[in-house]
C-alpha cells in the first residue's frame, strides 16, 4: 500500500508550527523570542513572494525558495552540515 503523499503546501504547514522553526525565523527576523506559527508562516510567504503557501504545490520558483529555506533551517538546527556558497 504506498503512504499518502504529502503536498509541498502541507509540509510548509507542519514546518511553520514546529517550535524550533518558529526559533529559526525569530532569529532570522530578529525578534526577542521565537516567531509564533502564523509569523513563520508569514516569512516563507515573504521569502518565496507567494500570497500562500498553496502555491508551492504550483509554483516552482516558489518551491525552490521554501527548499533553499529548508536548507539554511536545517544546517541551523544542526541536521545538516552548512551549505558551501
Amino acid at each position: 500500500m504506498n503512504a499518502p503523499t504529502i503536498t509541498n503546501a502541507a509540509r510548509a504547514g507542519i514546518l511553520c508550527n514546529d517550535p524550533r522553526f518558529q526559533q529559526f525565523v525569530g532569529v532570522r527576523l530578529g525578534l526577542p523570542a521565537p516567531a509564533n506559527n502564523s509569523a513563520a508562516a508569514e516569512y516563507i510567504r515573504d521569502l518565496c513572494r507567494i500570497p500562500s503557501r498553496r502555491a508551492l504545490d504550483y509554483n516552482a520558483a516558489a518551491l525552490d525558495q521554501f527548499e533553499r529555506i529548508r536548507t539554511e533551517f536545517d544546517a541551523w538546527s544542526g541536521r545538516i552540515a552548512a551549505p558551501r556558497d
